[in-house]
Formats: C-alpha cells, structure tokens, sequence
C-alpha cells in the first residue's frame, strides 16, 4: 500500500538574478524514477500538468484528475507531486515564490488587491479547469522561454487571471490550514500514513482515533473540522481515487479493483463509485477512454 510519512521541508532557492524559481519537464517521465514525497515549503507553488491523468493530494484533499491539472498550492501546505511513471502527461511546469511576491510594496498596490486574495484563498488549494486552465497553463509553460523581466510581467499578469477566474475549486475545507498549523503535521500526518497504509481493509474508528492518540467523540470532531468530511467519508474517497487510477490503467476488472481499493463488496464499490463520481465504474473507464482521445469532457 502507499506510504505517507512526515512531510520533508523542500528548500527552493531562485537562479541568481530572479526572484522565483521556473522548473520545466518535457518528460517527465524521465524525471521521475520514484514516488514523489510528501512535502511543503513556505513558497507558493503553480503547477501545470498538461494532459495524462493522476492524483491530486494537497492537505487532506484527494481526487483523481483527467486531462491534466492547473493547481495553486499555498505557503506550507503539504502536497505530493502530481506526475509519476503513470501519469502519461506530455509536459509539467512547476512555478514557486514567496507569499509576498514580487515584493511586500508591490504586493500592496491598489491594483494587485485581487492578487492579494487569491494568494489568501490558495492556502486551502485551488483546482483550475475549463479554459482558465488551458489558457493560463499554456501562458505559464512561456516562462521557460522568457528571459528575466518577460518571466515576471508574465507571472503577474498570469497571477491575475487566475484571480479573476470563476473557474476553479478549492481542495480542503475551510479552515484545514490553521488547524493543521495549530495542532503540527505529526497528527494529521499519522492519520495519513495509516490510511495509506492500510485503505486496502476495514479501519474502524476506534482505530484510527488510537493512532491519533484521541477518544473516538474528539477524533470524531477533529477530523471533521480539519477536513470538512467525516472519517467513513475520507476513507471512502480516498478508495475511490485509489480505484480511479486503476480503472485509469486499465489493468484490472471491475471486481479486483472495488477489492483492491479496500471494499468488502462489489455492490458497495459500485454505490460509493456512483456517489463520487456521478457515473458507474465501467462508464468512468468507457469515458477516461474516450476523454483520452479528446472526444469527452470526462469527470473531474
């Protein structure tokens, strides 16, 4: 089962003479000899991934995506890479500044107020779709070609768009950051990797609320305040996402998926599926099939 541990602290460091760092794959394939860990660091982070499919896992949020994915990820929030051998994207491109980029004054321009927000609002996560996310995506894979001054109008006025932009999601639940901050990773964290762990089997609650070193009452309301779900609920997202990827490679049948993903019962699976995603299993493959081909918006 996949393992989440202790988030590592990523240190960026800028080329001399910028002020954020520009990070480019066009293989990513190439880069990626393991699974990405689990990690955060006080700059912000965009992200675009265009086309493949994979795992959106920010904070306590986890879907899986189609298509590619246009993700804003705010300071110190913990998040795993979007990109693996599977994921079947042509090209990642991967921004990250500080809070108060370009600087503290510039920041506090009149005309960045809405800038101001989105970096607010980011703390939680933000998914991008539709055409912000094909546009803007686009935009941001220019920054490599660009030299210094090119690369930071073009940031800001990126930044802007997305500001402006109604076509987005937030990822956690109001509120995920501060508590997380407040009560340190290693809590949130041990839940986490047990999850990872073990999603594959029945977890009960007085299970998981004794690996958070809590009753089952306290654990019950601490999580649901730090990710806006109840645990049955989480759990059972979690295994879905797990089940999209493998319908996604399309290595297994209906049934050995809604198993290994952790369901007692192909009638379950299919119930918590339909509820997820608004679709069956086999119409969720039928379509990633011909989403993959361009023909289908697909679900998100």
């Amino acid at each position: 089962m996949e393992t989440i541990s202790q988030p590592v602290r990523e240190r960026v460091t800028p080329a001399p003479g910028t002020s954020f760092l520009v990070k480019h794959y066009a293989e990513p394939k190439v880069r990626v000899n393991k699974l990405p860990k689990w990690h955060y660091h006080p700059e912000l982070e965009l992200v675009y991934v265009r086309g493949g499919h994979g795992r959106r896992h920010v904070g306590s949020h986890i879907s899986h995506y189609q298509q590619g994915d246009l993700i804003l990820i705010g300071s110190n929030l913990p998040h795993l890479g979007f990109t693996d051998r599977m994921t079947k994207n042509e090209k990642e491109t991967v921004v990250q500044f500080a809070p108060d980029f370009p600087n503290p004054e510039f920041l506090g321009l009149p005309e960045m107020h809405k800038v101001r927000e989105l970096i607010t609002r980011c703390r939680n996560g933000i998914s991008f779709h539709g055409a912000t996310r094909t546009v803007q995506g686009s935009r941001l894979e220019r920054l490599i070609t660009l030299p210094p001054l090119g690369r930071l109008l073009l940031l800001v006025d990126i930044l802007n768009e997305l500001a402006l932009s109604t076509e987005y999601e937030s990822l956690n639940a109001e509120g995920f950051h501060l508590e997380v901050e407040t009560h340190g990773f290693e809590r949130f964290n041990r839940i986490q990797e047990h999850i990872g762990e073990n999603f594959d089997r029945d977890i009960t609650l007085d299970e998981i609320a004794g690996v958070a070193s809590m009753t089952v009452p306290a654990f019950c309301r601490y999580f649901k305040k730090t990710t806006g779900k109840t645990f049955v609920t989480y759990l059972n997202d979690f295994r879905i996402v797990y089940a999209c990827k493998l319908l996604a490679d399309d290595h297994s049948t209906v049934q050995n998926v809604a198993f290994d993903s952790g369901f007692n019962s192909v009638s379950q699976f299919n119930r918590a599926f339909k509820k997820h995603t608004g679709m069956t299993a086999t119409e969720y493959r039928s379509n990633y099939r011909i989403n993959v081909s361009g023909q289908f918006p697909g679900y998100e």
